[in-house]
């Protein structure tokens, strides 16, 4: 399928959704947003892809929303229309893994979609912010809930009310990303990272990624109730059996995802 405003490609198991509105730093239009939807759900249905990674450019993975198709729309616009909640959420929704591979800014709703993925490589030269404030608005796909979760409320109500930036080494020390990569090396790595993931059980790794946001999402009882549930159950797939037993006779795991 060809799209406007993205590219995709498929890179053995692994799925790559790149974002592509250089001349407006990948900014963030309905119109790019239905195609990352419509990408992330025909990798979904891919039995041969096991993770996805979302990219922008060395400059910019994407600098925001788009103010432009925003500034003049009403109250009722937005509200009648689901802005936002109509097609940014497939990326929340996903099974398979997502992985957001940052570089260049990744600011207001660049910053929010980073964060709606399962975890972010940064580049050495990524930034991150929440700069609505300077608008007259405030994030509204997430940025004030997901963000405090990452950082914690006192940096993030910071960034919130001054739309001060943070580097990728700040990003690192505050749990927002996961780890920082050259600039060069970010989206072979990123993609490394997504086949080591896609290669692993497939079942094991969706109840991995269920069992990481029930910490994220819920009390400690419920999530440690919902982890044991699921560890217990993978004991029912031939995967484990074949994992097990590969580890007692020295030799890589051949999963069947069953």
């Amino acid at each position: 399928m060809s799209y406007e405003y993205i590219l995709t490609e498929t890179r053995e198991n692994v799925g790559l959704i790149t974002l592509n509105r250089p001349d407006a730093l990948n900014a963030l239009s309905d119109g790019l947003m239905d195609e990352v939807g419509q990408a992330l759900t025909s990798f979904e249905q891919d039995d041969a892809i096991g993770a996805v990674v979302i990219t922008g450019s060395e400059k910019a993975f994407a600098a925001g929303a788009d103010i432009k198709g925003m500034k003049d729309r009403s109250y009722m616009d937005m509200y009648l229309g689901n802005f936002i909640g109509r097609n940014w959420e497939q990326v929340t929704r996903c099974r398979k893994p997502v992985i957001a591979a940052v570089a260049g800014y990744a600011l207001g709703g660049g910053c929010e979609l980073a964060m709606m993925c399962d975890f972010i490589l940064a580049a050495d030269n990524a930034r991150f912010g929440q700069p609505e404030i300077k608008l007259g608005i405030i994030p509204g796909a997430g940025g004030t809930q997901r963000l405090t979760r990452f950082v914690g409320k006192s940096k993030a109500m910071e960034m919130c009310l001054t739309g001060r930036m943070m580097d990728a080494q700040e990003a690192e020390r505050a749990g927002l990303v996961s780890r920082i990569i050259p600039s060069a090396d970010l989206l072979e790595e990123a993609v490394k990272t997504a086949g080591e993931i896609a290669a692993m059980s497939r079942p094991s790794v969706f109840m991995a990624k269920t069992a990481v946001n029930k910490a994220y999402e819920t009390t400690l009882a419920e999530g440690v109730a919902a982890e044991r549930i699921m560890f217990q159950s993978l004991f029912a797939t031939e995967d484990q059996k074949e994992g097990m037993s590969a580890f007692s006779e020295k030799r890589t795991a051949d999963f069947k995802n069953r």
